[in-house]
């Protein structure tokens, strides 16, 4: 949602209901859409930065980032450890 405006009506129902000021509240939908606007190449990359920083080792992160991309709102295909170490190292 770069460049787009933060749907005031959607902003005021969370204001409403949440009890929240409406300017967090678009600010908080504002950020919901950018995380879900990642693409694969950029989630990708981005989990497998925080998951180094954590110490984890690439064997056990190329299976973790797989099974995480079925559950995003991009639809994703199956990536193997091949497919993603390219994304990140390519």
């Amino acid at each position: 949602m770069p460049g787009e405006a933060v749907p005031q009506d959607l902003a005021r129902y969370l204001a409403t209901s949440t009890g929240l000021p409406q300017a967090t509240t678009a600010r908080v939908i504002a950020d919901v859409n950018a995380y879900y606007d990642e693409t694969v190449e950029e989630y990708v990359r981005r989990r497998h930065t925080e998951l180094r920083h954590k110490s984890r080792k690439n064997d056990e992160i190329w299976p973790e980032i797989a099974a995480e991309l079925a559950h995003r709102r991009f639809s994703a295909a199956e990536l193997t450890s091949r497919q993603l170490r390219r994304i990140v190292y390519g």
